[in-house]
């Protein structure tokens, strides 16, 4: 999916104020941690579908720079299948990426041109990405990351309360380590990606609007018949 998208494209815990002594530290992020689950599990369980603004940030860790995107994103998950996917990207580029019934089309106004080709080629590089998250069990979780680190509360800006995670794949990833902020619904809202060079990639969703109707038309393209077509 790198290829794909980039740049054209995861727990309210109540200490209760009574207990006069406090949970030992390595009790109180475990029961964090769980209930972070939680809420991540429910989270996935009753959503429905989601429209939401994306924004992404890729830092160059050599130039010490970073280029910023920003779009459009609807989704609508599917059990045991690919989800339906509308990822448009509206600065610095045009671009459009539909993920529907096991395919893919990416189209790039500017080039005329449209890449396509299955989503079982795009699987393994989506792994870290607040979509691929959504769809993720917390048996999966702890199966690809097992203990998570850096568990905290943290305020994303425009003053959304998140509480934070890092995750180190277990086995051989294309990058070090995943950074998830949950809300308090349990929705992943941003996620981080360290590649092994440095270099990172930071996904945002903002004003989210979630298990409203979505018409299927959104995740097909119709395009001109002088598209090029090239198959990825």
């Amino acid at each position: 999916m790198k290829k794909l998208i980039f740049p054209t494209f995861v727990v309210t815990l109540v200490l209760a104020a009574f207990v006069a002594v406090p949970l030992p530290k390595v009790d109180a992020q475990a029961v964090l941690v769980s209930s972070m689950l939680t809420r991540l599990e429910k989270n996935r369980q009753s959503l429905k579908s989601l429209s939401a603004d994306i924004s992404m940030e890729k830092y160059n860790a050599q130039l010490r720079d970073s280029d910023q995107y920003y779009g459009m994103v609807r989704y609508i998950p599917v059990t045991g299948k690919s989800a339906f996917v509308r990822l448009e990207w509206t600065k610095p580029q045009h671009e459009i990426l539909v993920i529907a019934n096991g395919a893919y089309v990416l189209y790039r106004p500017r080039l005329n041109q449209a890449l396509y080709g299955t989503t079982n080629s795009i699987h393994s590089t989506k792994d870290s990405d607040v979509l691929a998250l959504l769809n993720m069990s917390a048996a999966q979780l702890r199966t690809k990351f097992g203990d998570f680190q850096d568990t905290r509360e943290e305020t994303l800006w425009g003053g959304v309360w998140t509480q934070h995670f890092k995750a180190t794949p277990k086995v051989a990833a294309s990058y070090k380590y995943i950074e998830v902020w949950v809300d308090k619904e349990g929705m992943p809202v941003q996620t981080k990606m360290v590649e092994k060079n440095d270099d990172a990639t930071t996904v945002r969703l903002t004003n989210l609007v979630k298990n409203q109707t979505i018409p299927m038309d959104q995740f097909q393209l119709k395009l001109d018949s002088s598209v090029k077509k090239v198959k990825g």
